[in-house]
């Protein structure tokens, strides 16, 4: 089901959720909280970033921070991994159900310090970029950058471009939002001579 996401409404986690690792939330079936930020051009595209650690291409996501509403988990994501600003870059269009995957043992392994998750809880928040994609910029933060090359793409490509086991996800979210998407006005289309 689509819910409307107005800026102002601010939602806190529920006290269901443990913290672990003094940031990270993880629910009580060792899933950790996670949005996900598919982000629109004028033209209904979406983003679509190469990870900079080589595993593959994705929407901008991220984990949610102990004591975190899900708009600042919104704004920091953003601006942490795109270099936008979600006060005056970017509209919430509205939000998924949450879903969920779980990451295989062999990409968990990847990681060198000790995992207390099995997967990722996620809900998708649909975002319009309202500024210029010049705004786009990964090096924004002293973090590591998340990605190191985007580009614009279909709607519907990264059900059949992402790793295989978020595609189930991936179809989910995307069918549950696009009514969104396509109510959206677009620009004229450019004459050619």
């Amino acid at each position: 089901m689509i819910r409307a996401a107005p800026k102002e409404a601010v939602r806190t986690i529920a006290a269901d959720y443990r913290q672990t690792g003094g940031v990270r939330l993880i629910d009580s079936d060792g899933y950790r909280l996670n949005l996900a930020l598919p982000l629109l051009n004028a033209h209904g595209q979406l983003f679509w970033g190469r990870r900079a650690d080589g595993q593959g291409w994705q929407v901008a996501q991220g984990g949610i921070d102990a004591g975190e509403s899900e708009e600042q988990t919104i704004a920091r994501e953003l601006y942490e991994e795109l270099g936008l600003r979600l006060e005056d870059e970017v509209r919430v269009l509205g939000c998924s159900d949450w879903h969920r995957y779980e990451v295989p043992a062999n990409v968990l392994l990847r990681h060198r310090r000790r995992v207390s998750w099995v997967g990722q809880k996620q809900r998708w928040y649909l975002l319009q970029l309202r500024a210029g994609e010049d705004r786009i910029a990964f090096d924004r933060t002293p973090a590591k950058p998340e990605f190191d090359d985007w580009r614009w793409v279909s709607y519907w490509h990264p059900i059949s471009a992402c790793v295989d086991f978020k595609r189930a996800v991936y179809r989910k979210a995307l069918l549950e939002l696009a009514p969104l998407v396509f109510q959206l006005e677009r620009p004229p289309a450019e004459r050619h001579a």
